[in-house]
């Protein structure tokens, strides 16, 4: 069951810092150097300097991240309330695909659980480098400063929906235009009916795999009871009309040409190829199991692939259910870099030799500039799919899922003690 409570939140002073869009920003794990440089140059009380910290002088960044927060405190810049609330979020977007629509969700405290039926469930794998990464910054901090997103069965929105007719608490709009509308609703009333709505429901981590994990490791290093026994999310309805996910491509470098010849033989041996135009490259809603767009850097040529036989990927993957056989992303990775060209878990994880690119034209930008020697373009994985791996026990590859859009860091932060 999942338990969800209001919370007592440190959060941004308005009237401080000018403007909620100022100060906060993407998750941690998207942000690089330019993106946090950027950050900064818009207030120096964007959120980065703590959830993504680096200290002076080459100093602990742990110790300075909770510095930082405990000056921001004493000087006004942040506020703790008084009384708990649950934060409402309204994201409003233009999805990768060009379409344009409204995605809501709830910013709450959860009750940390293992893994399993009925309670919380992964559905990505997950490294040792950011887990231990967060759980210093936890530690040192003692406050949760990023959300987890999580997904539930069922409508707990409707619950919320009338408190939104003021205007909002707060809004901000990220570099992907997308709107976010934050309301903070303190009504007793309100958090019951949400949190028995939720009671029953088992709940799906679609980004922040590594900071629930590093909750429970927190949680149980703490021990007893407490508010260190609690995360923060932002919980989304499986059925809200908003919800969308996106595939994230792959792109292959570092092939020298006796590593290209390999691999164009392995496609042709497990793969039928088809000749397509590059602007009709992308997988999206063609059918069948094993279909991706390819392109190299050598011939310039667009190909559709379509797996030819699932023998090979079923021995390849004997043990494990089908519907984790059948997704696209676990389909590459085992039929093609690690039986093709022998990557290992750790390379993958590594990235050695592998990017990820979030839309077909970046993939395709990054063969034309020639960062990249092979591109394969993936279709979106459907959330039911998603849903059905998890509760088979799965997890899947890395970057599997493009839930868009993130849910911005800098809103609300949960205290832990």
């Amino acid at each position: 069951m999942a338990e969800v409570r209001p919370l007592r939140a440190l959060h941004y002073n308005l009237g401080a810092v000018g403007s909620l869009g100022a100060v906060t920003a993407p998750p941690y794990d998207v942000i690089e150097a330019d993106t946090r440089r950027e950050l900064l140059a818009r207030s120096p009380f964007n959120v980065v300097e703590i959830d993504l910290p680096e200290a002076p002088g080459g100093g602990d960044r742990y110790e300075h991240a909770a510095g930082t927060l405990e000056a921001w405190t004493l000087e006004g810049v942040l506020t703790a309330d008084r009384e708990p609330a649950i934060w409402a979020l309204i994201q409003d977007y233009a999805a990768p695909d060009g379409t344009t629509r409204t995605r809501r969700g709830l910013l709450a405290r959860v009750r940390v659980t293992e893994y399993g039926p009925g309670l919380i469930r992964p559905h990505e794998r997950t490294q040792p480098g950011p887990k231990e990464d967060r759980l210093r910054l936890t530690e040192a901090t003692r406050h949760n400063l990023s959300p987890i997103f999580a997904l539930h069965p069922g409508d707990a929105w409707r619950h919320v929906q009338p408190a939104l007719d003021s205007d909002p608490w707060g809004d901000a709009t990220d570099a992907d235009g997308t709107v976010n509308r934050v309301w903070r609703i303190a009504d007793p009333a309100i958090h019951e009916a949400v949190a028995s709505t939720l009671a029953d429901a088992e709940l799906l981590i679609a980004d922040g795999h590594h900071r629930y994990e590093t909750a429970r490791t927190y949680a149980e290093a703490i021990g007893g009871d407490g508010p260190h026994r609690y995360t923060l999310m932002c919980l989304v309805s499986l059925e809200d009309p908003g919800l969308t996910v996106f595939p994230t491509h792959r792109l292959l470098s570092g092939l020298d040409p006796a590593g290209q010849e390999t691999l164009g033989a392995g496609l042709e041996e497990l793969f039928d190829l088809e000749q397509v135009p590059l602007d009709q490259l992308d997988p999206a809603g063609t059918d069948g199991v094993g279909v991706f767009g390819y392109l190299d850097s050598r011939s310039r040529r667009g190909l559709r692939l379509r797996l030819r036989d699932p023998a090979p990927l079923d021995r390849a993957l004997d043990g494990h259910p089908e519907t984790y056989r059948r997704l696209d992303a676990v389909i590459l990775e085992a039929l093609v870099l690690r039986g093709i060209l022998g990557m290992s878990e750790a390379d993958i994880a590594a990235k050695r030799g592998l990017a990820y690119a979030k839309s077909a034209d970046d993939a395709l930008a990054a063969i034309e500039s020639r960062e990249a020697d092979c591109a394969f373009l993936l279709r979106p994985t459907p959330v039911e799919q998603v849903r059905e791996v998890a509760a088979a026990g799965e997890t899947m590859p890395p970057k599997s899922t493009y839930f868009f859009p993130k849910v911005p860091t800098g809103i609300v932060f949960n205290p832990l003690s």
